[in-house]
């Protein structure tokens, strides 16, 4: 059984996605990112850089991994 839904709201400069990307795809879980209605694959550049960057996205996950975490963490909006 997998652990609560946990729901993280960040801001992604176009320079971050890369970064991102590589922090999502050492996950072992799906990792969703999306903005509004729009939820594109977090471990897919082309489709994170899909999304409206000016605007605060949320990422979605069931799992642990710290260092993804605290990647987040740095991104994270108040």
């Amino acid at each position: 059984m997998l652990g609560n839904v946990i729901k993280k709201h960040i801001m992604l400069q176009p320079a971050q996605v890369e970064d991102f990307v590589k922090e999502a795809t050492k996950c072992d879980f799906d990792v969703d990112i999306y903005y509004n209605r729009y939820v594109v694959d977090a471990k897919s550049i082309l489709g994170v850089f899909g999304l409206d960057l000016t605007k605060t996205l949320t990422v979605e996950y069931q799992g642990v991994n710290q260092q993804f975490e605290q990647f987040l963490n740095g991104l994270a909006v108040a």
